[in-house]
């Protein structure tokens, strides 16, 4: 089979088309947002003006329609990962703003194109720096590589944190957001003016982007009383507590309406309507999602220090060239302490990818993922992508093991990075 056609990064991003744009956010973001009595404080912004380079957390579905609501009536140029433009149609998305790129590759594409709308289209430009959607509803890692591309751009640094976006529409219980009308409230954040982006080093704007770029949703829903009657809040969160905080066992949790149980030990926990976790027999030990998700990231943090973690499986290989997925079929996916592996078939000719331990940041992971133009079930997987495709791998045999992996991608990365910045130091 002859490979596709890749999509082509350095084709200039179009400029937001006013009226599409107009029409979109009056009839879908505006009216949305009043009902989640959405509110915005903006600090430091008095006489900033686009272009501007604007950083936000990324949570949920309902991200664009809070931005938009956030810089109303401004429009902008966007990044967006290539699986969504194959979603929502690259036309439709470019005609939007979008810049398209692959998740967790340097691309110096990117940054031509950030310029290009910074200089001709006078929007701003707007980027999640996490690169995915939070799990837990708390921040993520966030690239040195950030305070770099401000410095490269020359206009000032925005940051718009929102709440209440996360626990409408978690990543892993995306069905009928739209029926849990939680508040939402945000703020934008001017860190650095144009003057300061020229004058302070990146190192500066980086910490200055840390310090306001925190936030906990599941936090913010039980100090603010918010209460979720959506009956089936708890279904899903399996993928993200893969392992018992009670036995220890892995990949053997389920759940379902308002319950966590293991079965392994046959613990279980009820979901309330706060975002809380109550153990049915009463002792609890994570009553707060987010700290059960950092245990879980710590005991991955110690396999790979120890050199001890492996995960090795068969997966359905698809590709994702431009906008269109094609089947590779069966393919099989090795990570250890000596980085990310996978061999398969690529368009009928054997292949395999080998990416070493600081080679890989980070790894896009999707929970029940389904090709939305084919309606085709993917189920969980994890997307590896090199500068002309990318690689969506679909474990066979383990359940739920693709947020280990994203743990263990990133755990890995930093353990290799304090090694060479050890190795130098010596010197």
């Amino acid at each position: 089979m002859k490979k596709p056609e890749s999509y082509n990064f350095n084709v200039n991003p179009r400029k937001p088309n006013g009226l599409f744009m107009g029409i979109l956010k009056t009839f879908a973001a505006y009216p949305d947002m009043k009902r989640r009595d959405f509110e915005c404080e903006y600090i430091n912004m008095d006489g900033i003006k686009p272009p501007y380079f604007l950083l936000a957390n990324h949570a949920s579905e309902m991200d664009f329609r809070i931005l938009y609501a956030a810089i109303r009536p401004l429009n902008m140029n966007y990044v967006v990962a290539i699986d969504a433009m194959h979603d929502n149609g690259i036309g439709l998305m470019r005609f939007a703003g979008g810049i398209c790129k692959r998740k967790f590759i340097q691309d110096m594409s990117l940054i031509r194109n950030m310029k290009y709308c910074v200089d001709h289209y006078k929007n701003p430009i707007c980027i999640y720096p996490e690169a995915r959607y939070t799990f837990d509803g708390t921040q993520s890692y966030i690239p040195p590589s950030v305070g770099k591309m401000a410095k490269l751009l020359k206009v000032p640094v925005v940051v718009l944190i929102a709440q209440g976006n996360f626990i409408c529409c978690p990543q892993w219980n995306k069905d009928k957001f739209y029926k849990r009308p939680a508040p939402c409230k945000a703020k934008l954040v001017c860190v650095a003016n144009a003057e300061e982006v020229q004058a302070l080093p990146a190192e500066e704007i980086n910490r200055r982007i840390a310090e306001v770029f925190v936030y906990d949703d599941f936090a913010y829903q039980y100090q603010n009383k918010i209460a979720l009657d959506f009956k089936q809040r708890a279904r899903g969160l399996h993928h993200i507590l893969y392992q018992c905080c009670e036995c220890g066992t892995e990949f053997e949790m389920y759940s379902s309406g308002t319950t966590l149980e293991c079965r392994r030990c046959g613990k279980k926990w009820e979901m309330t309507r706060y975002g809380r976790l109550e153990a049915h027999d009463g002792n609890t030990r994570f009553a707060h999602i987010p700290d059960w998700f950092r245990w879980e990231r710590e005991n991955v943090r110690a396999e790979v220090e120890a050199g001890t973690y492996c995960i090795e499986d068969e997966v359905e290989v698809h590709t994702l060239p431009k906008n269109k997925y094609f089947a590779q079929g069966r393919g099989k996916f090795r990570q250890d302490s000596t980085g990310t592996h996978f061999a398969c078939k690529y368009y009928g000719e054997d292949f395999e990818m080998h990416l070493a331990p600081n080679q890989l940041e980070s790894v896009h992971i999707e929970f029940d993922y389904r090709d939305r133009k084919k309606h085709e079930f993917f189920g969980d997987c994890l997307d590896i992508s090199k500068h002309d495709d990318s690689f969506w791998l679909h474990p066979v045999n383990i359940r739920d093991c693709i947020m280990k992996i994203s743990f263990a991608t990133e755990e890995l990365y930093q353990l290799e990075h304090r090694k060479i910045r050890h190795a130098r130091e010596k010197k």
